[in-house]
């Protein structure tokens, strides 16, 4: 019986000590926990704080924040554009490789078939989402890498997270705008930077046909300017809406030649464009062959689509932004 009593006191013993050990264990959790919450909080709250000044370095043909349009009024969708200026500082919170899809033109292959596709009004292969495999870019499962879900468009930021040696045929990443991690054949994707060097941004709204430019200094976002603007059209078979979307500024080019639609002749120019997304360039007034002299403004800017993609501005806008807002250091944004 002594036997016992003492194994049981022993283990009686044990018990209490694993017991009185657990919730110091606990506590410490907590704490960390606690911290760690603390953390997130401070890091949502300076990403909620952004801050928006107008500072305009570009004052022609300037529009107030709401402003008349025909028997109603039009405004800059300010909720959004704070909201797309969070999305680009949060994302920029840790040191990252960046990069851009791109296969302008299909100039890096056309993209392979995704698991579901159909012909879309302008009898062109397209995804579920609407993206046409066409300029498009494939994005692949990680658990599937022979037949892509859906495209990537041309000019999307994305984020490496797994870059690709000699011998890889696939980058892992992680898409900004749409969620997800995917692979993406490498020859779509080209690295751009690997540190925090998204400076400008641009907010184009294809509703009430404005576009508003943003510069950041120091820890403010600074409007550059607030203009009106014109986006595409949704005609087919040659004209095209603008796509909504998150992109990269990715060339320049001073004139960006177009032909006449359904030919192969020169139909003129575009002054001062900046591509963004597959044939969509932020630009000037078109200047229509023979014509050759620039094109300052045009009545129909600010009020309706009526471009193939593109994004209209006045001709000395557009000249602004070409000079001041660099390649891979731009973000357009394209909202509704």
């Amino acid at each position: 019986m002594t036997r016992i009593t003492t194994a049981l006191l022993i283990i009686g013993f044990l018990i209490l000590h694993a017991c009185n050990k657990k919730p110091a264990e606990t506590a410490t959790n907590d704490i960390q926990q606690q911290d760690s919450v603390k953390v997130e909080k401070e890091e949502v709250k300076k990403i909620d704080t952004v801050i928006v000044e107008k500072d305009l370095l570009y004052d022609k043909y300037t529009l107030e924040d709401t402003y008349p349009y025909k028997d109603t009024t039009r405004s800059f969708k300010w909720e959004k554009i704070r909201a797309g200026l969070r999305l680009l500082d949060s994302v920029q919170q840790q040191p990252a490789m960046w990069g851009v899809l791109q296969n302008y033109r299909n100039n890096n292959g056309e993209a392979s078939l995704v698991k579901e596709y159909k012909r879309n009004v302008y009898k062109r292969i397209a995804d579920n989402y609407g993206v046409e495999r066409f300029q498009g870019v494939p994005l692949f499962a990680l658990e599937d890498t022979i037949t892509a879900e859906r495209y990537g468009r041309d000019g999307s930021l994305v984020k490496i997270t797994q870059q690709a040696d000699s011998t890889d045929k696939f980058v892992k990443l992680e898409t900004v705008y749409i969620s997800g991690e995917w692979f993406v054949p490498k020859k779509y994707v080209k690295e751009i930077h690997d540190s925090l060097s998204f400076t400008h941004a641009i907010f184009v709204d294809r509703v009430n046909e404005n576009i508003m430019t943003l510069e950041k200094k120091d820890d403010k976002w600074l409007v550059r300017s607030m203009n009106p603007a014109t986006t595409g059209l949704h005609n087919p078979p040659y004209q095209q809406e603008t796509p909504l979307g998150m992109f990269v500024i990715q060339e320049k080019k001073s004139k960006m030649y177009f032909l006449v639609d359904g030919t192969t002749r020169n139909g003129g120019f575009a002054p001062y464009a900046n591509r963004f997304t597959n044939g969509g360039y932020i630009h000037g007034v078109p200047v229509n062959a023979p014509r050759t002299a620039l094109i300052e403004y045009s009545a129909s800017l600010g009020t309706t689509p009526r471009s193939h993609m593109c994004v209209r501005n006045a001709t000395s806008h557009a000249k602004f932004v070409y000079d001041n807002f660099p390649v891979e250091a731009t973000i357009v944004f394209i909202i509704e």
